[in-house]
C-alpha cells in the first residue's frame, strides 16, 4: 500500500483542522449555510434526505486493516452501527450528525483518510480493478499510476471547478474489471511493440440520463506523458463544456457533439504543452518520482511464491462443510500472480442487509481476517463487497470458517443475489424511488444456492434515479426507479455490460417496455429468469442468451406479469 509521507499526513491533518474551523463558524452563525455548503462538499459532506452523508475516499479500493477498524469505530460511535461500500470504491456513512462531523474528520486523519474530492465538480476518486496488483491476468500493476494521478489531481487549482464531476478509471489487466469505457477518462495500461509502457486513452464514457461508452482517442501515450495528456483533455473540457445545463455538462456530451474536432483539440493542446515546456513546466512524470511511489506497492515480505500444501480442508470435515466450502472456492476465490496464493471475495450480501451495507462487527471481523490471513491489506470492490488480496492457499478453509462465522461467506459472487444497489429513496434526496426494498425482496427470493448456480452468472444492478449510482445501465438486468405522479415505479433494462468477461463489450441495456410498479418488480425479474431458462442453449450464460434471442421474449414475459397483476386487481 502507498505509505503516506510526513507531508501527506500533515496535509490531511490540516484539512481536518480547516474543516473544524469552518464547521464551528457555521454552527455559531458566523458562516452562512450557503457559504458553508461548498466547503463541506469539498470534504465529502452532503445533506441527504434525513441526515448528513459522508463519503470517504478509498483510492483504487486499497485499504488497511487499521483503516477499516477506524471505519468500524466511526460506525459504532457516530453512526447507526454500519457503513456502506459504494460502486466507486468509496465508503459512506448516512447518519452522522453534522455537529460531530469535525470529530469524524479528525479520526479519519489519524489513519490517513479523508473525504477530499469525493464530491464537487472536480476529478473524483481514482478507481481501478479490485484485484489490481495481484490479478493473474495483470499485464502492468496500475496502482503506482493511480497514486500519481491521485496526488496530481488533488486540489488541482485549474480543475477545481469543472463544468461537472469528473471520473477516471485505470486498468492494467487483460480483462477490463475497471469499466474504463464507462468513465469520463478510461486508461488501459499497454505495451507497444518495443515493450515500452504507455496508456490507451478512452474519453467520454458515462451513465446518467444519456448512457454513452467512451471513445478511444489515443492508442498509446507514453506513461511519462500521461498527466500532460489528461491535462489537455480536461483543459479542453473546461474550456468548452456546457455550464448552462447540468444535464448536458458532462464531457460525454462534448465528445459526442464535437467528435473528431474534440480529439484534434486535445492533441493540439497536448502538443502545445509539450512544446512550451520550459524548465520542466510540463507535468512529465520523472522516473525517480515513479520509483518512489512504486516502492510502496512491492509485495509484503511474507508473500513469497511456494507450492501450496492443499487448501486447508481438514480430514475430518463433514460432507456439508465439503460441499459449502467447495462452492465458496468456486465462486469467491480467484487466481493470483504469486504461486501459492489466492485473492478472496468476502460477500456482504445477505437477507435483511442492504447491498453494500456492512456492520461495525463485520468491519472488525474483516480487519481481523486481513491481519490474520492477508498481510493487513484488503480492498473495497465495485460490486460493494470486500476482498482479501494475499491469502495463502493453505489458509483458505480457515478463511472460509472465519467468514462464515461473520456472515461474509455467501458463495454468490457474480450470481443474481450478488446485486449492486444504490441507497435510493430511503436516504438520497435525489432518488425517485427506493432501491433497498427491491434488492432485499430479490435477495430473499433467490437464497437457494442450487437455484442460483443453475441460473448462472447475472449482474443485476439497481438505481433509485437516473443519476445511475447503482450502475443500472451496465447490468445484464438493470432496474431504474422512476417517478409517476408521486408513486414509485421501475423501468427494466436488459443486456447491459461493464466490459468484463461476463460480456466484454461495454454497452448500455435496452429498456423492455413501460415501467412496473414496486409490487410487480420481483415477479417481473422471475419471469425474465424463467424465460432465460427456457430459451438458453447448453451452458449458455444469461447475457449471451439475451444477445442471441433479443429482448422480445423477455419483454413478452414481463408484460404478462403486468396483465396478470391488472387482472387480479
Amino acid at each position: 500500500m502507498y505509505q503516506y509521507t510526513e507531508f501527506d499526513k500533515q496535509f490531511v491533518r490540516q484539512r481536518a483542522a480547516q474543516f473544524r474551523d469552518q464547521l464551528e463558524r457555521n454552527l455559531a452563525g458566523k458562516l452562512g449555510d450557503d457559504e458553508f455548503r461548498p466547503l463541506r462538499l469539498q470534504n465529502g459532506w452532503y445533506i441527504q434526505r434525513h441526515a448528513p452523508m459522508l463519503r470517504i475516499a478509498v483510492p483504487y479500493g486499497e485499504i488497511s486493516s487499521k483503516q477499516i477498524r477506524q471505519i468500524a469505530r466511526i460506525a459504532r460511535e457516530y453512526d447507526r452501527g454500519y457503513a456502506h461500500f459504494t460502486t466507486r470504491q468509496n465508503i459512506q456513512f448516512n447518519w452522522i450528525p453534522l455537529p460531530k462531523s469535525a470529530d469524524v474528520m479528525d479520526l479519519l486523519a489519524e489513519v490517513n483518510m479523508h473525504g477530499i474530492q469525493t464530491s464537487g465538480n472536480c476529478i473524483r476518486n481514482i478507481t481501478s480493478d479490485a484485484t489490481v496488483g495481484v490479478a493473474q491476468d495483470e499485464i502492468i500493476d496500475a496502482r503506482p499510476y493511480c497514486e500519481i494521478l491521485r496526488q496530481w489531481s488533488t486540489l488541482h487549482p485549474e480543475f477545481a471547478f469543472l463544468p461537472r464531476k469528473f471520473k477516471i478509471a485505470v486498468n492494467g489487466a487483460k480483462e477490463d474489471r475497471a469499466a474504463v469505457y464507462w468513465h469520463d477518462i478510461g486508461l488501459n495500461l499497454v505495451k507497444n511493440d518495443a515493450g515500452e509502457i504507455g496508456f490507451e486513452v478512452i474519453v467520454g464514457g458515462g451513465m446518467g440520463r444519456t448512457p454513452i461508452t467512451g471513445t478511444v482517442v489515443n492508442r498509446f501515450v507514453p506513461w511519462q506523458q500521461i498527466l500532460v495528456y489528461i491535462e489537455a483533455i480536461v483543459r479542453v473540457y473546461n474550456r468548452y463544456g456546457r455550464r448552462d445545463n447540468m444535464y448536458k455538462a458532462r464531457i460525454k456530451i462534448l465528445v459526442k457533439a464535437e467528435g473528431q474536432k474534440f480529439v484534434d483539440q486535445v492533441n493540439e493542446e497536448f502538443d502545445n504543452i509539450l512544446t512550451r515546456d520550459v524548465d520542466g513546466a510540463a507535468h512529465l512524470i520523472p522516473q525517480a518520482e515513479f520509483d518512489r511511489v512504486a516502492a510502496s506497492f512491492v509485495y509484503p515480505e511474507s508473500v513469497k511464491a511456494h507450492v501450496a500444501a492443499g487448501n486447508g480442508l481438514p480430514a475430518d470435515a463433514t460432507e456439508s462443510e465439503k460441499v459449502q466450502f467447495g462452492k465458496w472456492l468456486e465462486r469467491n476465490v480467484v487466481g493470483h500472480k504469486v504461486q501459492g496464493y489466492k485473492a478472496v471475495h468476502l460477500s456482504v450480501k445477505r437477507v435483511g442487509q442492504a447491498p453494500g451495507d456492512v456492520t461495525d462487527a463485520q468491519l472488525e471481523a474483516i480487519a481481523d481476517m486481513a491481519d490474520r490471513f492477508s498481510c493487513g491489506e484488503l480492498r473495497v470492490t465495485h460490486d460493494q463487497n470486500a476482498l482479501l488480496p494475499f491469502v495463502r492457499e493453505e489458509d483458505l478453509f480457515a478463511v472460509w470458517k472465519a467468514a462464515k462465522a461473520n456472515t461474509l461467506a455467501s458463495a454468490n459472487i457474480g450470481l443474481l443475489s450478488d446485486m449492486i444497489a444504490c441507497p435510493g429513496g430511503d436516504f438520497c434526496a435525489l432518488a425517485n424511488a427506493r432501491s433497498i426494498p427491491i434488492a432485499n425482496e430479490l435477495i430473499e427470493r433467490y437464497q437457494d444456492l442450487d437455484e442460483l448456480y443453475d441460473i448462472g452468472e447475472i449482474d443485476l444492478h439497481i438505481s433509485g434515479c437516473i443519476n445511475s449510482c447503482g450502475h443500472h445501465h451496465t447490468g445484464h438486468i438493470g432496474i431504474l426507479g422512476v417517478d409517476k405522479d408521486g408513486s414509485e415505479w421501475y423501468q427494466i433494462t436488459l443486456g447491459g455490460s461493464d466490459g468484463s468477461n461476463h460480456a466484454p463489450i461495454s454497452t448500455p441495456g435496452k429498456v423492455i417496455g413501460p415501467s412496473f410498479s414496486a409490487d410487480e418488480v420481483s415477479d417481473v425479474i422471475e419471469a425474465i429468469i424463467e424465460t432465460y431458462r427456457g430459451q438458453r442453449a447448453a451452458n449458455e450464460k444469461f447475457i449471451d442468451t439475451v444477445k442471441r434471442v433479443g429482448i422480445d421474449p423477455f419483454k413478452s414475459a414481463a408484460n404478462a406479469v403486468r396483465r396478470t397483476t391488472a387482472k387480479a386487481a
